[in-house]
C-alpha cells in the first residue's frame, strides 16, 4: 500500500468531515428559527415529540444540533425532560438518514455528478439571497465527492484481495459472542478518537462492500458507533448544566440499552435485515465466483445503512413507553446542583464545550441575556425594600441597622456579578461571531453586546441608588419627609412597570411584545421627574426639608429616569430599532 493511497483515503475522509459539517451548518441557517418554533410547538407529547425530533434531524443532518435545541427549552421552561427524551430518540432515527446517504455514495459513482452542483453552487454564493443554498450544495457536492473518492480509493487498494487484511479478519471466529463484542469495542472507540459517527461507518462501508469485512463483524461496528459518539456528548456536556447532562446521559442510555437488547437476537435481526435487503449471508467467494460474491457485497453498504435505521426504529418503539422511568433514572443518577443564586455567580445556558455550532450557540446566549435581565429586575427590587428599610419608621426595629447591611452587601454582590455577566456573555458572542454567520445571526450578535452593555448599566444604577440611600442612612439624622417616600414609591413603581415590561419581551417573542407600552411608561416617567425636580425646588424653598436631603431625594429620582432610560435601549436593541439620539 503506497503512501499516496494511504493520503487519498486521509484525504476523501477529511472531505466526506467537511462537507457533513458544512451542509449541517448552511441548512441550520437556512431554517433554523422555523426549526426552533417547530420543536416548541410539536412536542404535546412523547409520539409528537419523537416525529418532531426525526423531523428536524432530517432537515438540519445533525443529530447534536437537534438535541442542544431541545436543552435550551429544556432551561426555558418550554418542554419538559420528559418531552427532550422523545425527541432525542426521534433524532436518532432522523440521523440515519445519513447512512442512506453514504450507502447510495458508495455504491454509485457520483462524482461527475457534483461538479455540476459545485458550479451552481459558486453562482449562488455569490448571489446573496441564495448564498446559503449555494453553501448546502457545496456541502453535499463536497460529502458526495469524499464518498466517491473514498470507494474509489477502496476499489484501487483492492481490500477483497488483500490476503494480510483477510487472514487478520479470518483469524477472528465469526461465531464468537467475544469477536462480536471485541468489533463492537472497536467501533465505540475508533469513533470517539475520530469524533465523527459518519467518518467511521464510511470506513466500515469501504471494508464491507470490498468484501475483506464480514458483515457480522461490521454491524458490530455499527453498533459500536452508536456508543461512541453519545460518550463524545457526554463528555462535552460534563462542564454543562444539569438538564444537559441529564439530557446526554438519556442519550447514551438509549443507545447502550438498545446493543444489549439487540445482542441477545444478533444473527436473527441481522439475517432479517440482510433478506429485506436481499444480501445472501451464506455466500462465499469459492462457490459462488469473484464476480458474484463482489456483486454481494456491494450490497452491504445499503444492509449498513437498513441495520442501522430498523436497530432505532426498534429502540425508539421499546423505550418511548418508558420515558418517565428514564427521566427518573438520569434524575437519580445526575442531582442537582445546589447553590444560591443570590450570592453566586454562574452562568445557566451558556457552557464550554457543548454548544456544536454559531447558529445555536446564539439561541443559548438570547438565553442567558434574559436570566441577565431577570436578575437585574430582582437587584431593582432590593434597592426598593433597601428604601423601605431606611425609613425612620423601620429605624426604631433595633435590629434594623444589621438587614440593612446584610441587604446592601447582596446588592453589591449583584453588582458584581452583573459586570461579570455581562464580560462573560460579551466575550461568549465575540467568540461565536469568529465563525461563518447569516447575516440575520450577525445582527443578533451586535444587538445582543448592545443589550448586555445596556443591562449591566442598570445593574450600576440600582448600585448607584443603594449607594445613596445607604449614605442617608449612614447619616442618620437625614430622613426624608412621607411625602418623598410616596413619590420615591410611585417612581419606582413605574420603573418596576419598565422593567416587567422589558423581561416580557426578553423572555417571549418579539412580534407579540406591544413595544408603544414601554415608550408610554417611559414617557411617565420622564414627565413624573420633571414634576418632582419642581416641585423639589418650591419645597426646599419653603423649609419642608433641607437642600442636602432634597439634594439626595432628587438623586435617587433621576437615577431612576437613566434606568428607565437603560431599559428602552435594551427594548429596542432587542426589536432591532435604531439607537436613539442621545
Amino acid at each position: 500500500m503506497s503512501i499516496l493511497i494511504i493520503f487519498k483515503l486521509l484525504g476523501s475522509l477529511a472531505l466526506l468531515m467537511f462537507g457533513m459539517k458544512s451542509m449541517s451548518e448552511a441548512l441550520q441557517k437556512m431554517a433554523g428559527p422555523q426549526l426552533r418554533h417547530v420543536l416548541g410547538a410539536m412536542t404535546t407529547n412523547r409520539f409528537t415529540g419523537m416525529l418532531t425530533g426525526m423531523l428536524v434531524t432530517a432537515s438540519v443532518q445533525s443529530s447534536t444540533a437537534t438535541t442542544v435545541m431541545t436543552v435550551s427549552f429544556v432551561n426555558a421552561g418550554l418542554l419538559t425532560l420528559a418531552q427532550a427524551i422523545s425527541v432525542i430518540m426521534g433524532a436518532n432515527i432522523g440521523t440515519t438518514l445519513t447512512a442512506w446517504i453514504m450507502s447510495a455514495g458508495m455504491s454509485f459513482d457520483i462524482t461527475s455528478a457534483v461538479y455540476p452542483a459545485f458550479f451552481l453552487g459558486i453562482i449562488l454564493i455569490y448571489q446573496k439571497r441564495y448564498r446559503y443554498i449555494g453553501d448546502f450544495l457545496f456541502g453535499l457536492s463536497f460529502l458526495l465527492l469524499g464518498l466517491g473518492t473514498l470507494r474509489a480509493t477502496g476499489t484501487e487498494m483492492h481490500l477483497g484481495e488483500n490476503q494480510a487484511l483477510l487472514d487478520f479478519f479470518a483469524s477472528f471466529d465469526p461465531t464468537s459472542f467475544v469477536t462480536t463484542i471485541i468489533f463492537l469495542l472497536l467501533g465505540g472507540i475508533l469513533t470517539f478518537c475520530v469524533q465523527s459517527s459518519a467518518a467511521v461507518m464510511a470506513i466500515t462501508m469501504i471494508l464491507c462492500s470490498s468484501g475483506a469485512l464480514p458483515i457480522y463483524q461490521g454491524i458490530a461496528l455499527v453498533m459500536g458507533e452508536n456508543i461512541g459518539t453519545t460518550v463524545t456528548s457526554n463528555l462535552a456536556a460534563m462542564s454543562a448544566n444539569t438538564q444537559a447532562r441529564r439530557a446526554a446521559l438519556a442519550h447514551m442510555f438509549f443507545n447502550v440499552f438498545g446493543v444489549i437488547w439487540i445482542l441477545f437476537i444478533f444473527r436473527p435481526f441481522i439475517d432479517m435485515v440482510c433478506g429485506w435487503v436481499g444480501y445472501d449471508v451464506d455466500m462465499t467467494k469459492e462457490i459462488a465466483g469473484t464476480g458474484a460474491f463482489l456483486a454481494n457485497s456491494a450490497k452491504l453498504s445499503f444492509v449498513l445503512a437498513a441495520f442501522h435505521t430498523s436497530f432505532n426504529v426498534a429502540n425508539t418503539m421499546i423505550l418511548i413507553w418508558f420515558i418517565p422511568q428514564i427521566e427518573k433514572f438520569v434524575c437519580w443518577v445526575i442531582k442537582s446542583k445546589r447553590f444560591d443564586e443570590e450570592e453566586d455567580f454562574r452562568l445557566h445556558f451558556i457552557t464550554a464545550g457543548f454548544m456544536k455550532t454559531p447558529e445555536l450557540s446564539v439561541l443559548e446566549a438570547q438565553k442567558e441575556i434574559s436570566s441577565f435581565s431577570e436578575r437585574m429586575q430582582r437587584m431593582f427590587g432590593m434597592v426598593k425594600e433597601l428604601l423601605d428599610l431606611s425609613s425612620s419608621q423601620q429605624n426604631k426595629n433595633k435590629n434594623n441597622e444589621q438587614t440593612f447591611n446584610k441587604l446592601f452587601t447582596r446588592i453589591e454582590k449583584y453588582e458584581s456579578i452583573s459586570d461579570n455577566m455581562e464580560l462573560e456573555i460579551a466575550r461568549y458572542l465575540e467568540s461565536v461571531s469568529d465563525a461563518h454567520l447569516s447575516d440575520d445571526t450577525k445582527a443578533k450578535i451586535r444587538a445582543m453586546l448592545r443589550e448586555v452593555s445596556e443591562l449591566e448599566s442598570i445593574g450600576d444604577s440600582c448600585y448607584n441608588m443603594a449607594r445613596t440611600i445607604n449614605r442617608k442612612f449612614s447619616a442618620k439624622q437625614d430622613h426624608f419627609i412621607e411625602k418623598q417616600y410616596e413619590h420615591l414609591h410611585q417612581m419606582m413603581g413605574l420603573t418596576d412597570q419598565a422593567l416587567t415590561q422589558m423581561n416580557q419581551l426578553m423572555g417571549g417573542r418579539k412580534e407579540a411584545f406591544n413595544v408603544n407600552r414601554t415608550f408610554n411608561i417611559e414617557n411617565e416617567i420622564n414627565n413624573y421627574r420633571n414634576q418632582l425636580k419642581a416641585q423639589n425646588i418650591i419645597d426646599v424653598n419653603n423649609h419642608e426639608y433641607t437642600y442636602a436631603e432634597g439634594t439626595i431625594y432628587i438623586d435617587l429620582i433621576n437615577e431612576c429616569e437613566k434606568l428607565g432610560d437603560y431599559v428602552v435601549n435594551v427594548v429596542e436593541a432587542r426589536m432591532g430599532t435604531r439607537q436613539r439620539e442621545a
